[in-house]
This record gives C-alpha cells, sequence and structure tokens, in this order.
C-alpha cells in the first residue's frame, strides 16, 4: 500500500486493511480521473490559493467590501480543497455530520451575507459583522474535527467570562 492511499484512509478515518476498497477514492473516481497524486497537487494548490487570498485581503482590509470579497472567496477555497482530497460525497457527509451540521450551516449563512452585504448592499458595518461571524463560525466549525475541542473552549470560556467569584 503506497503513502498516498494511506494517507487517503487516514484522512478519511476508514481501516488500513489491505483488501478493502477506498471509499475515499472510490467517491471521487466518479467524478473525474485525477491520480491519487493528482488530486493532492490540487488539493494543494486549492489551499494554498485560498490562503493566499485571505493574506492579500489583509492589504485592502481599510476598503472592508474588498477585503469580504477576497477574504470569503479564500475561505471557501481553503474549505473547498479538501474536497480533492475526500471527495465531493465525503466532503458533504462530514460537513452535515449531525455533530457539525449547525457550524456548517452558521458558517454557510455568514458567508452568503458576506457576500450580500459586500457585493449588493454595500454597506461597510454590516460586512465586517459578517467578516467576523464568517471567522468565528469557521472556527467553531474547525473545532468540530478535534476530539473534546468544542468542549474545552467553551469551559474555558465560561471561566474566562465568569463574573461570580
Amino acid at each position: 500500500m503506497d503513502a498516498l492511499t494511506r494517507l487517503h484512509r487516514s484522512l478519511a478515518g476508514g481501516d488500513d486493511e489491505e483488501g478493502q476498497e477506498d471509499d475515499l477514492l472510490g467517491d471521487t473516481e466518479d467524478l473525474c480521473s485525477l491520480s491519487p497524486l493528482q488530486r493532492l497537487y490540487y488539493f494543494a494548490a486549492c489551499l494554498a490559493t485560498g490562503l493566499v487570498l485571505m493574506m492579500l485581503s489583509l492589504i485592502v482590509f481599510v476598503r472592508p467590501i474588498k477585503f469580504a470579497i477576497m477574504f470569503t472567496f479564500g475561505n471557501i477555497m481553503a474549505v473547498g480543497s479538501t474536497v480533492f482530497v475526500m471527495g465531493l460525497n465525503k466532503q458533504l457527509r462530514m460537513m452535515f455530520d449531525p455533530v457539525r451540521v449547525y457550524a456548517t450551516a452558521i458558517y454557510g449563512g455568514c458567508v452568503v451575507f458576506a457576500l450580500i452585504f459586500a457585493l449588493l448592499i454595500h454597506d461597510k458595518l454590516l460586512t465586517l459583522i459578517a467578516i467576523i461571524c464568517e471567522i468565528c463560525a469557521l472556527f467553531w466549525y474547525s473545532l468540530s474535527y478535534i476530539p473534546f475541542a468544542r468542549r474545552i473552549v467553551s469551559d474555558l470560556m465560561v471561566k474566562l467570562c465568569d463574573t461570580e467569584l
């Protein structure tokens, strides 16, 4: 078993049994004919492009509408880059898993609102509020992939914000 197949299986949470068909590769075989190495390259390119867009958005931070557009599209590319590794079906199943369905919905709503406020309404304050909510929602969504991370952060916030002595 080559290293890329083991990487795919570990990301998909599958077993390392040699005879078992790799669900990760099976999900993407129907969509495209990319090899595992090509998928890894596209994942890295999409992730890097998303991160570059997010970093470049900081340059135009004083222009909230341009910032929101660049940051949001960079965010979408970074989150969407995992489709190349896991496949669309697996990605959607994981996003709408009962553990993270609310975080996914809030994140998606914040992305839509940020784009609406930036592109249609052109309101800088609402755009910045939507971007801040988008960052928080993405952080909370990301924590759902780390065991007990949400609980630790919640307990920490309660302890830090507790006004009782």
